[in-house]
């Protein structure tokens, strides 16, 4: 490229452009330049001006194919590089996975704005590794992600490790303003979601987060983890067959530490069948200190089916002369064994937020 031109077959050919010419492609079959006002230009005679949309765009306006920044999706190349690559080079776009993409263990980073969405039968699935951790995407310090009908594979069957319990289908730190719709999250050796503060050091909370349909299966650790969010909102999850190393529940929150907070968190109509802990569990044990607290969960419609310790567990706040308040509810659920059997509160202070279930239904 020279300025307006471009060098083709040894010849130098005008392209039309007013503006010098920042980028040139070949894609499809055809020869495509930039100029730096936006616009591109298709080669013929004359080259034609076609607008600023990137011609690696499908149909749909501000979609881009994977498969344009290189990505094979044909199951077995390690495409984590050219996914990276389109991840990067798609923001503020619809970046569109098409295929069956293989992964290493690094894993994927988004960035703010990313909307990646999974066409139908698409799937993103870990090459085997020998590893206590993983995390397959990250959205962390970030705002304004969306990710649509994922369909990620935590291969815990490929990795040679037994130990660890850390392997995360998708890590959410310090980000907000997140969807997710849909997602399906299979055989992590650790949970489909995890959620919590930035691990940038700042510590920042994870805000204004809503997960629609997500669907866990065989998970080692748990369906779903919560460690720290202000501003939470589930739909219709699914959490299913999660056992392999503990707690094994559907969904546990669980804060690591003291600087972490359980604010606005609304469950609606989640379900938990055959997980070898808890279908919901609430741990606080390490949740209180120096600061104020105020804690706010609400689920409502919880379906449990045969869990194995129990269908739902709050447990092990301990104050220790620091303030926690506020309220932890469960409305209509529907489990499967008797109450004493489905329903686990112990070890709680009394003087910390309050518990209640209410118009439970016991089903056989």
């Amino acid at each position: 490229m020279v300025n307006n031109r471009v060098t083709k077959n040894g010849a130098s050919v005008a392209t039309g452009s007013p503006k010098p010419l920042t980028l040139i492609l070949w894609y499809g079959g055809a020869i495509y330049a930039q100029n730096s006002a936006g616009t591109w230009y298709r080669n013929g005679s004359p080259w034609t001006a076609i607008g600023t949309r990137d011609p690696r765009t499908n149909t749909a306006y501000g979609v881009l194919l994977d498969t344009s920044f290189g990505v094979k999706g044909d199951g077995k190349t390690n495409d984590r590089a050219a996914l990276q690559a389109a991840i990067d080079g798609s923001v503020g776009q619809i970046l569109m996975i098409t295929g069956q993409s293989r992964i290493d263990m690094k894993g994927l980073d988004l960035r703010g704005k990313s909307h990646i969405r999974f066409a139908p039968g698409a799937s993103i699935k870990l090459l085997p590794y020998n590893a206590e951790a993983y995390q397959m995407i990250r959205v962390w310090d970030v705002d304004g992600v969306i990710i649509e009908n994922a369909y990620l594979d935590g291969s815990k069957e490929l990795n040679a490790s037994n130990t660890g319990e850390w392997g995360m289908a998708i890590s959410i730190n310090g980000a907000t303003n997140l969807t997710i719709e849909s997602p399906t999250t299979i055989n992590c050796w650790g949970d489909g979601i995890y959620l919590d503060n930035s691990c940038s050091g700042s510590n920042a909370y994870s805000k204004n987060i809503t997960i629609n349909n997500h669907h866990a299966i065989g998970c080692r650790r748990q369906g779903m983890s919560i460690g720290s969010v202000s501003g939470l909102v589930l739909n219709s999850p699914i959490w299913e067959n999660i056992g392999g190393t503990a707690p094994g529940a559907g969904l546990d929150i669980e804060p690591d530490n003291s600087a972490t907070v359980l604010e606005n968190i609304k469950i609606v109509n989640p379900t938990s069948k055959n997980c070898s802990g808890p279908g919901i569990q609430i741990w606080l044990s390490a949740f209180a200190g120096p600061t104020k607290k105020n804690v706010n969960i609400s689920i409502t419609g919880h379906t449990d089916v045969s869990s194995k310790v129990c269908a739902y567990s709050v447990q092990a706040l301990r104050l220790n002369g620091y303030v926690v308040t506020g309220s932890i509810t469960s409305a209509s659920p529907v489990w499967n064994r008797p109450l004493n059997q489905a329903y686990l509160y112990a070890d709680w202070d009394q003087a910390g937020p309050t518990v209640s279930v209410t118009n439970p239904k016991i089903v056989n």
